[in-house]
């Protein structure tokens, strides 16, 4: 047994430098992890000392778009090389599963994508990012929080045009739909969010004009996350809290943050973090730009301006990011200065949202070294790498 001592995993640490649980972990002869044990305050246990480097899975994306210039509600058949090669990009970019996102868009070309995404997820191999079940933003969006989803292919919400869009496929994490994002506060809602309920079909507020009381409606009916909280959705406001108050309230509700400094202030995220720490997942909300040159590129039929990692329509409207989901974890732990809580964010927080239930040292057991990430603390701030 091959040992790793003084090893910090990504949970709630009190802050400075020296704060946070020290581990050892044991690896069997293959280089799985065998054995996760906390090290009692002042013990010296043997082993490779890790010098309080964080040991984390891999990432985990509940909200991406796209990448390499391919858009997930734009899929066909031919698609599938470079859909195969973006898989193997986000691997590389220490992200180990993704729920790939529709944006709004007619009712053929989602059918078409889910087909599309169903084969490449049976076609997993190592040394390529899992797909989870797709993440469907839209269509029952309110139209004023619309953002850049296209007016035209908004719907109303209603069970048959729910069923019109994912009647025939399967709903969980594992399966064809995992997620779906709606503004509850639409006249139809209810009925949706319980059809999605039965198919196991996590629900999200998002692009909604829903405040305190509608909001805390709908977790109570069982919608489980807010999508990119404070955009597209009112802010929270002394005399009116608004959805993300709400969820924070509650303290099971998850907290999707886009955490590029853009989206939402430094100063925002810290607070809605320190706020709600173990609520806040980070996701990327990366676009079809991701892993291409920043310049001109397109949203559907429209101009898209990249610049800076920041993705905006003509008009100004930011649409997205192309940064990976890891830099949004770097950029957290330097504004908060706790990077332990700003790794869970991405990497054990988003997991917890499609169901799993596991401890964090049990979710490590059995896991080869080399498919999680180690991280390390340095002047330049926090940086990863795989762990073997």
């Amino acid at each position: 047994m091959r040992w790793l001592r003084n090893v910090r995993l990504p949970e709630p640490e009190p802050a400075g430098p020296g704060g946070g649980r020290r581990w050892r972990l044991g690896l069997d002869d293959d280089g799985h992890v065998a054995a996760v044990d906390p090290i009692p305050a002042g013990s010296h246990a043997s082993g490779e000392d890790w010098r309080g480097d964080w040991l984390s899975p891999a990432g985990v994306d509940l909200q991406i778009n796209g990448g390499l210039g391919l858009a997930f509600p734009e899929l066909v058949p031919g698609d599938l090389p470079r859909l195969r090669e973006l898989l193997a990009l986000l691997w590389d970019d220490g992200v180990e599963a993704i729920c790939p996102t529709l944006v709004t868009c007619a009712v053929a070309p989602l059918r078409q994508a889910l087909d599309v995404l169903a084969v490449a997820r049976a076609e997993h191999r190592p040394g390529r990012c899992r797909l989870l079940g797709a993440h469907l933003e839209g269509p029952f969006l309110a139209p004023e929080r619309r953002g850049a989803h296209p007016l035209e292919h908004l719907a109303a919400p209603d069970p048959a045009a729910l069923e019109e869009r994912i009647g025939g496929f399967r709903g969980g994490p594992d399966a064809d739909i995992a997620l779906m994002t709606l503004a509850p506060e639409l006249g139809g809602a209810d009925a949706v969010i319980a059809a999605l309920r039965e198919r196991n079909v996590v629900v999200s507020l998002g692009h909604s004009a829903a405040d305190e009381a509608q909001a805390a409606q709908a977790y109570a009916s069982g919608v489980a996350m807010v999508t990119h909280a404070f955009n597209a959705m009112p802010d929270m406001h002394r005399r009116a809290p608004g959805p993300v108050a709400a969820a924070a309230l509650r303290g099971d509700v998850a907290l999707g943050l886009i955490a590029d400094g853009v989206h939402v202030a430094p100063t925002m995220a810290v607070l809605l973090q320190r706020l709600a720490p173990d609520q806040v997942v980070i996701v990327s909300d990366a676009l079809a730009p991701y892993g291409l040159a920043e310049g001109m590129h397109r949203w559907d039929q429209r101009p898209l301006i990249v610049q800076g990692g920041s993705c905006r329509l003509e008009d100004g409207t930011l649409a997205g990011v192309t940064l990976p989901l890891l830099e949004g974890v770097v950029r957290l732990a330097r504004w908060s200065g706790r990077p332990g809580r700003a790794i869970a964010a991405a990497t054990v927080l988003p997991r917890r949202v499609l169901g799993e239930r596991r401890s964090l040292p049990d979710l490590l057991m059995g896991r080869p070294l080399g498919e999680l990430l180690r991280w390390q603390e340095g002047p330049d701030g926090l940086r990863w790498q795989r762990a073997a």
